[in-house]
């Protein structure tokens, strides 16, 4: 997959001879499919030679996924204030908790200006997982570092790619590259650890319905046996998969007329999906439409078999289904098969003690069955073991703001495999990033 900022404009054909001895054509008409020897899957590129014709790139290989980059350069253009005129703020609805929006935050924004420019070419078949495949082993008296490194964002909010505007969901693969969904961008988009700039993987083309196009996502899976993201678009009330290659023919709509908030997907590959309009999570086998209940799905409240605006959802290996309920500050454990859910953490009224939540949102469960809560408005991540009833601050918890030390309206979170701890401040529209010690 070729990408750069906007558009590479290619004029030749190229030759890319792996050491394998696999020569591999990349030309206008296959530039999105690219593929070295069987046994290799990244390949560092070297320009051998321009012979008019094509252009020989000598590459070596080692065990990761395809990651194809090249020093030549084409022209691209940014987006023309016309592109940009449709870039929407979040409805009132869908942002109920994100009430701190300022009306010039939230003006519709757009380019300024269109100039050409030189750009590096990258292409990149990304790491495929299903998420979340990473739970690792976090001890129960682990510790992060209470300092915040921003590793994606923090430039204000806008829409070029070293910008989010009111991220929500993430997911992080094995590299530690961050995929996110960029509420506000209309956009997927893939962060590498130490690097700049993103790069937009779904979306990013204006607000819309096409296939090509996104509204508010807010939560997303990466399937590996597929090789396809299956997204939340929230603000198009459908779920969508995007397979790899990225071609109108390979983008699907799963499920419509449903508004989406959660994603999740167990061992046995059924799809969880929380409705906010329903108050209910459903179980779906992909290609079938009709859901099963697993969660509420008995009008909004406060009840055990209720919900109140329910968010994301966590599925562990039994398919025990854990949700944000977040209008009701608490979170509810749904054991499968079972008509009632159990309040596992909060739901002792909102508020900022250690035994109350305000407006939760995003959570995780390790191996030990810790739970793991993004504590919205108090500004905070807090930690619950399992059976415990209280939790513990382990970021932010120092006020709204964007220091170092502190959250603003935090709504997604999400540990690597060495139990570092990313979490998205969206109301700083960055990535926090929190090691563990």
């Amino acid at each position: 997959m070729i990408n750069t900022d906007t558009a590479a404009i290619l004029t030749t054909d190229f030759t890319v001879r792996t050491t394998a001895t696999t020569t591999v054509t990349v030309s206008k008409s296959n530039i999105n499919s690219i593929d070295a020897s069987e046994a290799s899957t990244t390949v560092n590129i070297d320009l051998i030679s321009n012979t008019g014709a094509s252009t020989i790139i000598t590459i070596t290989t080692d065990n990761s996924f395809v990651n194809i980059s090249n020093e030549l350069t084409t022209t691209t253009t940014s987006p023309t204030k016309e592109s940009m005129t449709t870039r929407t703020s979040p409805t009132k609805e869908a942002m109920k908790t994100i009430t701190s929006f300022t009306t010039e935050a939230m003006k519709t924004r757009t380019s300024a200006t269109t100039e050409a420019t030189t750009s590096k070419i990258t292409a990149t078949k990304a790491a495929a997982t299903t998420l979340p495949s990473i739970i690792p082993n976090i001890p129960s008296d682990a510790r992060w570092a209470q300092k915040g490194k921003t590793v994606a964002g923090s430039h204000g909010n806008g829409a070029n790619t070293n910008q989010l505007f009111w991220p929500q969901g993430l997911s992080i693969d094995d590299d530690q590259t961050m995929v996110i969904a960029d509420y506000g961008n209309h956009r997927i988009i893939q962060w590498k650890m130490g690097e700049e700039n993103g790069q937009i993987l779904v979306g990013g083309n204006n607000t819309g319905n096409r296939l090509d196009q996104l509204n508010g996502p807010t939560a997303l899976l990466i399937d590996k046996k597929t090789d396809s993201l299956i997204i939340c678009d929230k603000e198009n009330r459908r779920v969508i998969q995007w397979y790899r290659p990225r071609s109108i023919a390979q983008r699907k709509i799963l499920f419509d007329n449903i508004n989406c908030w959660g994603l999740a997907m167990d061992d046995q590959r059924f799809l969880y999906i929380s409705d906010t309009d329903k108050n209910e999570v459903r179980r779906y086998q992909i290609g079938h439409q009709n859901g099963t209940v697993v969660a509420g799905g008995n009008g909004k409240g406060s009840d055990l078999n209720q919900l109140n605006w329910p968010m994301y959802i966590f599925v562990d290996q039994q398919q025990t289904v854990y949700v944000s309920d977040r209008d009701n500050h608490r979170v509810m454990k749904w054991d499968q098969g079972t008509k009632k859910g159990i309040v596992v953490a909060g739901g002792q009224g909102q508020g900022n003690s250690l035994t109350q939540f305000s407006h939760p949102t995003c959570l995780f469960v390790d191996t030990l069955g810790t739970l793991y809560v993004a504590d919205s408005l108090n500004q905070r991540v807090m930690r619950w073991p399992k059976g415990a009833k209280q939790g513990t601050v382990i970021v932010g918890g120092n006020g709204q703001g964007a220091g170092e030390y502190q959250l603003n309206w935090p709504t997604g979170l999400a540990f690597d495999r060495h139990g570092n701890l990313y979490v998205i401040d969206g109301g700083n529209h960055r990535v926090q990033y929190f090691s563990i010690e």
